[in-house]
């Protein structure tokens, strides 16, 4: 059980991150990879990935176990993690007294591999190879698949904005998932270790992760900026077909596929929207929302979750691509 220990000034001070993490969602993979359970949300996935992979696999599987301790460094807190690149440059800049703790308690675990101290003392031909071995993964393993891994974590955070304005901060923890369990002041996540983290007026960021399975992580140091990454809920359809030939990548920009209904419910997903508000905004039925929702999730411009019963959409990169490039030749 992780308990986070909460006080007036960081319940002020909880946001959700505004995006996926490149850093997170490369080790919370290479974890996932390494398991099986999980095999109806991720079992396409590791099919495809894990031919495609090269030597630098081994390399990070040797870091991230399948289960227990991960060092912290591996996911910064700290500076600009916009894009991959500036990600890598943060973690290629760790300190070396970090490096040092963080492979010590690793290198405590059973059978740690061999190079692990070299990398414990700063040796910098050893950091530019981790640097490249997550480089070659994020484009190997996850890169085809991160427009989907947006809009998903996109959509989480619609629901998530949801929760805030219908309860507050408090209602934004309490539904977080079954894996989490407010107790004013503490919020209790099922965790496979025991662990207390006391913000102390520090604040929390919540980090939804695509990749994060099947309980929520958090840095092993307390004393390090608070993050708490958490499983998003997945389509079970996401990772099929492969990249580059899903069905609807044919129909091509607004053409035949927009209709006034349709092109309405793409404007109003680009900030999330409920089945419910859209058939209210646009006066139509339920089912007609339903029915134009399926054609635009088919073609990639809209993803849907679901929570407590009410479906959501949020539109994906190709759908807010689609909209702007609307704007600009004034079609509305």
């Amino acid at each position: 059980m992780l308990r986070v220990h909460f006080t007036s000034e960081d319940l002020a001070r909880v946001r959700v991150a505004p995006g996926p993490d490149f850093l997170w969602e490369i080790t919370n993979s290479v974890q996932t990879l390494q398991r099986r359970d999980g095999e109806r949300v991720f079992g396409a996935w590791r099919r495809w990935a894990r031919p495609r992979l090269s030597g630098g696999r081994t390399l990070l599987a040797g870091l991230l176990p399948p289960r227990g301790y991960s060092p912290d460094f591996l996911t910064p807190t700290a500076g600009d993690r916009t894009t991959l690149q500036a990600a890598l440059d943060v973690l290629m800049s760790t300190p070396h007294p970090r490096l040092r703790t963080d492979l010590t308690q690793l290198a405590s675990s059973p059978r740690p591999p061999d190079w692990v101290r070299s990398l414990a003392a700063g040796d910098a031909d050893a950091l530019r190879g981790l640097g490249d071995a997550l480089h070659t993964y994020q484009l190997e393993a996850l890169a085809p698949y991160w427009p989907r891994v947006q809009a998903h974590i996109d959509a989480d955070r619609a629901v998530r904005l949801y929760s805030l304005l219908d309860r507050g901060t408090e209602g934004l923890l309490d539904g977080l998932g079954p894996q989490f369990r407010w107790r004013p002041p503490v919020l209790e996540v099922a965790y496979p270790v025991e662990q207390q983290l006391r913000l102390e007026g520090r604040g929390l960021v919540l980090q939804p992760s695509f990749f994060c399975w099947p309980t929520p992580t958090t840095l092993a140091d307390g004393a390090l900026p608070p993050v708490l990454v958490y499983p998003i809920q997945h389509a079970t359809d996401w990772a099929g077909p492969a990249p580059g030939t899903g069905a609807g990548q044919e129909l091509g920009p607004l053409g035949p596929l927009m209709g006034h209904t349709r092109a309405g419910i793409l404007r109003a997903s680009l900030t999330g929207c409920s089945t419910v508000e859209a058939a209210r905004l646009l006066r139509v039925t339920h089912p007609a929302v339903s029915q134009h929702v399926n054609v635009l999730r088919a073609a990639g411009l809209i993803t849907t979750v679901r929570r407590a019963g009410r479906a959501f959409h949020v539109a994906t990169a190709e759908g807010r691509a689609l909209l702007v490039t609307e704007a600009r030749a004034g079609l509305r």
